[in-house]
């Protein structure tokens, strides 16, 4: 990572530094596409998709800076509909309108809209800057590079590119309507993403829940400097868990290890049935 942050790569590093990264990955990615056809409440995301979705809520938002599938992987086992920005089907061309939806009868399906903004291991672009989706891909297609934004000094010019701009601004479009936020495992180090978090926090006070194993620095700079006024913070601790509230900035022990989103889940809306 050091190395990435000193040294500006050439175009052909970066595209071998994004090759790399989608190699090591992808196994870890399918392994969790097959523990969920395993079983479809294999991931807490899916029972947390349920849960927020039992109300009168069509969409859900999901601000993500990672590569994987997970997000959707968790919708499709809740049986709703996922937008990438992506049109559907196997060769996925970039939606002309930001706000495509799969409608049933007329009716906008429940949908979760999954805004990457640092690319995803099936987006890849041709030479000729075609730009598509391919789920299926288990290799980079010929002639084709992937389309994911890796850690390095290029990280904040690469995402005005596209598709990058466009998902960049749908993603803050949904944090600057949100009425509040819940973050899990974030470290709060990509000040591109989190700007409109911050504002809002700051200016509207927005309830904010961060779950995470540990909470970086950056994280508990946040929380404790005064512009976040309405938060929960909970990472590991001593005893299971340790939780940061606005009116307890020092912390205090919790006995169940409720950082991990599955334990988290259990606690706020109960155990499985």
């Amino acid at each position: 990572m050091n190395a990435l942050q000193a040294v500006r790569p050439s175009e052909r590093q970066t595209t071998f530094i994004a090759g790399l990264t989608r190699e090591f990955l992808l196994p870890s990615d399918l392994a969790v596409l097959a523990s969920v056809l395993a079983d479809r409440d294999a991931l807490p995301l899916t029972r947390l998709y349920r849960h927020l979705f039992d109300s009168t809520h069509t969409t859900l938002h999901v601000v993500t800076p990672n590569y994987d599938r997970l997000a959707e992987y968790a919708a499709d086992a809740a049986d709703v509909s996922t937008f990438t920005g992506f049109n559907y089907g196997y060769l996925q061309t970039r939606a002309r309108d930001a706000n495509t939806r799969v409608t049933v009868n007329g009716r906008q399906s429940r949908t979760v809209a999954v805004w990457k903004v640092h690319g995803s291991l099936d987006w890849f672009q041709h030479a000729a800057n075609q730009i598509v989706g391919v789920r299926s891909a288990l290799i980079v297609p010929a002639k084709y590079t992937p389309l994911m934004i890796t850690p390095g000094i290029d990280k904040y010019r690469l995402t005005h590119g596209e598709p990058f701009r466009t998902i960049l601004s749908c993603s803050d479009k949904a944090l600057d309507n949100a009425r509040s936020y819940f973050c899990v495992g974030y470290g709060f180090n990509d000040e591109h993403v989190q700007t409109k978090l911050v504002e809002r926090c700051d200016r509207d006070s927005v309830p904010l829940v961060v779950v995470t194993k540990e909470l970086t620095p950056s994280a508990k700079a946040f929380l404790t400097g005064g512009r976040c006024r309405r938060y929960l913070a909970v990472e590991e601790g001593p005893a299971g868990a340790r939780a940061y509230m606005h009116h307890a900035p020092t912390g205090f022990d919790l006995d169940k290890p409720i950082w991990r989103l599955e334990h988290f889940l259990d606690h706020i809306i109960g155990t499985h049935a």
